[in-house]
């Protein structure tokens, strides 16, 4: 028999969040009573931008507006915070690229404790919009409006950019 479950949890980099992640998350939230955004890090991701406590900033930005969503920083393996939080994982994916990494992510999280995937297709008008699309518009102070939600970009453009020079 399967499981139900009524928490979700959605892992990544989110460095930074975008509003394809923001519109992830928001469909989430219509589905679950509760999800939880962890901010992970990615040893294979090369080229981070941010530190954690900046990314779970920018979450918190993005998703003040969502009473059901929690947002945290973890450095462990995404199958044993799901188990832990009785939650499914939730991953978006904008294409075959996407799909077959999930895929191969979804067979070891479901073999290291046995937790289900759900898969959400990112709409299509977020189908080029990338957390690394977005670090090089920073670097090269290229305007990136409406590709972030407009907290984070704001954020990005205001208090980051200051500090950051």
């Amino acid at each position: 028999m399967t499981e139900k479950f009524r928490s979700a949890i959605i892992p990544g980099s989110f460095d930074p969040v975008t509003i394809g992640h923001l519109d992830m998350i928001e469909r989430a939230a219509a589905i679950f009573d509760t999800v939880y955004v962890t901010a992970l890090h990615n040893a294979e991701k090369k080229g981070s931008m941010f530190t954690g406590e900046e990314k779970l900033h920018m979450l918190n930005l993005a998703i003040a507006h969502l009473e059901n969503v929690a947002c945290c920083i973890d450095n462990g393996m995404t199958a044993t915070f799901a188990k832990a939080h009785h939650a499914v994982i939730v991953k978006g994916v904008r294409n075959s690229m996407d799909f077959d990494y999930e895929m191969g992510m979804y067979g070891i999280n479901r073999a290291a404790e046995n937790i289900e995937t759900i898969f959400i297709p990112a709409k299509q008008e977020h189908m080029h919009i990338s957390s690394s699309f977005i670090r090089e518009m920073l670097r090269y102070h290229h305007d990136f409006r409406g590709a972030v939600p407009d907290p984070v970009y704001q954020y990005l453009t205001t208090e980051w950019s200051s500090a950051d020079t």
